[in-house]
């Protein structure tokens, strides 16, 4: 009988596809509550596996460089629409916060809490900065003389307030003390939005080539955004732990739910959708930063913010709109 033998051979195995690229997502600024959606869909995992979550503050040139890593970045609308007149190749696709978050604070024993209160009295500022910007035009508005404010540079702090360096300041509301804090006081709000100025707070974008070559990137990074800022809203007592375990050393359960009470309103206004920006908001910034003369539109709105991916969104996914658990403070 005749035996063949057969040498041994590895078995033919089919070529594995090469491992897609990983795709940042870049925040302007330290994590904390600003960024809850985006760290609460990091952490539970809404975001996929190709998404990396990095923080990149202090970059003075950030949509540039997610501009240049083909990321996708979360910073204000005006720093945004800025780079964009500069020529930046990237699209806003969607904002995290819906309206500024800019407010001007008094010491509510000072008796100043409208807008015309501050004719003749010292405010507090950082120079070229949304807060700025946005004051000016909410006192253009109201046809109040600005040559009758004296603006103070660099003097934004609730320091300066406290100690009657100044009689008003310009400052993100989420920077306000709590009323645990040593530092606490009586503090009166004068909102922007409430004298018709409302500007996109904090916009989602990317880089040009990420978008045209995998769109689906940003659609699916999108509803992981959405999921992520349901889940900081729906329930303080899971969220906020969440959030700490992002920077135990630095980031405090108290503090952060104060922080997202502060920031709920620009995250879920009434009657709208998480992440859902309109036009109007886009033209205002865009008259205001002319106005400020910070900049010409050399590059039209119409060619740097898109609007479909969030329709896509929730069309595809009309859950998401459902507001449900996260009406209620929890």
């Amino acid at each position: 009988m005749l035996v063949l033998l057969r040498p041994d051979v590895a078995p033919l195995q089919a070529p594995t596809a090469p491992k897609a690229a990983q795709v940042k997502l870049l925040l302007d600024g330290r994590y904390g509550a600003r960024f809850a959606g985006e760290l609460c869909a990091s952490r539970q995992q809404y975001l996929s596996s190709r998404v990396e979550l990095a923080a990149q503050p202090e970059d003075p040139d950030f949509v540039q460089s997610v501009a240049r890593q083909h990321a996708i970045g979360v910073t204000s609308g005006q720093k945004f629409l800025l780079a964009t007149w500069r020529g930046v190749p990237v699209t806003a696709f969607a904002a995290s916060f819906l309206d500024t978050s800019v407010a001007i604070f008094t010491l509510e024993s000072s008796g100043l809490r409208r807008p015309a209160d501050l004719v003749g009295k010292r405010v507090g500022y950082r120079r070229a900065s949304e807060g700025e910007v946005v004051f000016d035009a909410m006192m253009a508005q109201l046809g109040l003389p600005r040559s009758q404010i004296t603006k103070v540079p660099e003097r934004d702090s609730f320091e300066a307030l406290r100690a009657g360096e100044v009689d008003a300041i310009v400052a993100g509301i989420d920077r306000q003390p709590d009323p645990s804090s040593p530092s606490f006081v009586r503090l009166s709000v004068i909102k922007p939005q409430d004298y018709g100025i409302h500007v996109p707070g904090l916009v989602y974008f990317a880089s040009n080539d990420l978008i045209h070559d995998e769109p689906s990137v940003i659609a699916d990074a999108l509803q992981g955004l959405i999921r992520g800022w349901q889940f900081a809203y729906a329930d303080y007592a899971q969220s906020v732990p969440v959030l700490v375990g992002a920077d135990p050393a630095r980031l405090k359960s108290e503090r952060l739910r104060f922080e997202l009470q502060q920031l709920r309103a620009l995250v879920l206004p009434t009657g709208g959708r998480i992440a859902d920006y309109d036009e109007s908001r886009w033209r205002t910034l865009r008259d205001i930063l002319i106005f400020a003369k910070l900049g010409e539109e050399d590059v039209p709105i119409a060619q740097t913010v898109n609007y479909q991916f969030i329709r896509d969104v929730y069309r595809r996914s009309p859950d998401l709109a459902a507001q449900g658990a996260w009406n209620e403070e929890k």
